[in-house]
Order: structure tokens, then C-alpha cells, then sequence
């Protein structure tokens, strides 16, 4: 299915979740829709200027999302207002479920980046991982979510990004 399919849903609601509790919501347009895969495009719904230290997500950066219904996470490449392609930000998720102009994403607290030159992939939270207590409450979940980390540092680390995002 495309943006332009039968269903005619231009634009979608983004809803991130995490520990049960909606982290953050926001309208992206519907870019495709395969079944599997989704593409979206949305304008930082961040407030403000959020600063990494590796990367700043700032107002008028410009998120091209892929999610999976299939896949323990999302790939987001971040481009500056201006188009320069600053990286990509991959969260580690539950696979996305899409319900009429609704996409539901749960957040799993693990993370990757990888920035525009392709040098220095990050895994990031790992801490809050751990901490979040999944390992004993959702096993199998917890092994999903470290194998998908784990498949997203090494597509980062052989190109392997062209390949998923085309």
C-alpha cells in the first residue's frame, strides 16, 4: 500500500510508547506502505534543541522513519533543515502495528546511531536496558530487542543501510 492507496491515508499518527506510558505523539506524512514496511516523513516533534553530544536534533531537521511489523526496530534518517544528511537514529523496538491513521511503536529503550560519515556507530542506552527490568519480565522480548541492536550494528558497520532503506 502507498500514500496513495484505497485506505487514503495521507498522514499518520506517530505514538512512541514506553513502560506503558505514551512518550511522545506526532503527524507524519505516509511516504509507503507495503505491509511489512512503512516510510514516513516528519518534521522534528521534539521541543526545543536536543543536544547528544554527538548529534543535536534541532527545529527544521527533517525525519525520513522506517518502521517494521516484522522487525524489533525503526531506522530514522535525520537530514538538517538545509538537507545535509546529518545520520540515522535507530531505536530498538516491539514491531510497529498500524491501526487506520495510527502507528503504535513501543520504545525498548535501546538505541544505535550512525552518523553521516559512517565512522563511530553508537550503541546507546544499554544502561536503561538493563535497568528497565525486560530481561525478567519479557525474556523473549529482552533477546529480541539485543538481537535486533546487534543485527543494526552490523548493517551500520558494512553499509548495510542502503540495502534495508532502498
Amino acid at each position: 500500500m502507498s500514500a496513495n492507496s484505497a485506505d487514503g491515508a495521507g498522514v499518520l499518527e506517530v505514538v512512541l510508547t514506553k513502560a506503558g506510558r505514551t512518550k511522545i505523539r506526532y503527524p507524519a506524512v505516509l511516504l509507503s506502505d507495503d505491509g511489512i514496511r512503512l516510510a514516513v516523513r516528519a518534521p522534528w516533534a521534539g521541543e526545543g534543541v536536543r543536544d547528544f553530544g554527538f548529534v543535536r536534533f534541532e527545529p527544521g531537521d527533517v525525519f525520513t522513519e522506517y518502521y517494521w511489523r516484522d522487525r524489533w526496530y525503526a531506522v530514522k534518517e535525520v537530514r538538517a533543515g538545509d538537507g545535509t544528511l546529518k545520520g540515522w537514529y535507530c531505536d530498538i523496538t516491539r514491531p510497529a502495528v498500524r491501526s487506520g491513521a495510527g502507528l503504535s511503536v513501543e520504545d525498548l529503550d535501546l538505541d544505535l546511531w550512525l552518523p553521516a560519515d559512517g565512522a563511530d556507530v553508537l550503541r546507546l542506552d544499554e544502561d536503561e536496558f538493563a535497568a528497565s527490568g525486560l530481561a525478567e519480565s519479557d525474556p523473549q522480548a529482552a533477546r529480541a530487542a539485543v538481537s535486533a541492536l546487534d543485527a543494526l550494528e552490523t548493517l551500520a558497520r558494512t553499509d548495510g543501510f542502503t540495502t534495508l532503506l532502498a
